[in-house]
Parts: structure tokens; C-alpha cells; sequence
């Protein structure tokens, strides 16, 4: 089964954010992940208790992403994330389109996949 790593972020700039996650997918694949995939709040409801908005404590003018990476497994990502890290053009661009400190992320292991 593949290893995915997950991240939850809050946006301000979609368009902003569409360049950086174009720019960035090619050097995760050619680095060993299988598919990039990048989400951008679309259909996003608010909560009573907890929702995207108030986990990366969203403000007004921003909007929550949800992306993931697949990986063959946990070996690849950990060998492709440290090549990703040391690629120069994964500088990231000024000003950065969401706040990483709000930004939240993990990996799992997968468990159920209906594509293989």
C-alpha cells in the first residue's frame, strides 16, 4: 500500500497559490511521489465545534487548502522529501501565498484503497 502525507493550510491568494502547488508538484514526482494533489476550499461548511476554517484558524480573507502527496511507501517519501528540501527551486516565493505556522500536516500509512 502507498504512504501518504497529508496538509491542511489556510490560503489568501488562490491564483498565488495555484503557481506555487504547479511549481512544486513535477519536482515531488521527480523526487519518487506517485500524484500531487491540491484542493482549494470550495465547498467548505463551518462548524459548531471544529471545521478547516477554525483548524489553521482561518481569517476573513483566507480560505482553507487540502493536499496530499502519495508515495509508494514511507521509504520513497522519506528519501524523496530530503531531496525535495535540498532542490533549489523549491525556494518558496515571496510573499508565501498561505501561513505555514498555521499549517498542519502528518503522514499515513494507507489502508483502504479502491485504486489498487
Amino acid at each position: 500500500m502507498t504512504y501518504i502525507d497529508g496538509f491542511v493550510a489556510p490560503a489568501r491568494d488562490r491564483e498565488a497559490y495555484l503557481e506555487m502547488a504547479k511549481k512544486a508538484a513535477p519536482i515531488f514526482i521527480e523526487h519518487g511521489a506517485l500524484r500531487v494533489v491540491e484542493g482549494f476550499g470550495h465547498d467548505v461548511p463551518r462548524g459548531k465545534v471544529t471545521d478547516f476554517y477554525m483548524a489553521v484558524k482561518a481569517e476573513e480573507n483566507e480560505t482553507p487548502i487540502f493536499s496530499w502527496i502519495e508515495w509508494p511507501d514511507k521509504a520513497t517519501r522519506d528519501a524523496g522529501w530530503e531531496k525535495v528540501m535540498a532542490d533549489e527551486r523549491m525556494k518558496p516565493p515571496e510573499p508565501m501565498p498561505f501561513d505555514g505556522q498555521r499549517m498542519f500536516w502528518g503522514g499515513f500509512e494507507s489502508i483502504v484503497d479502491t485504486q489498487g
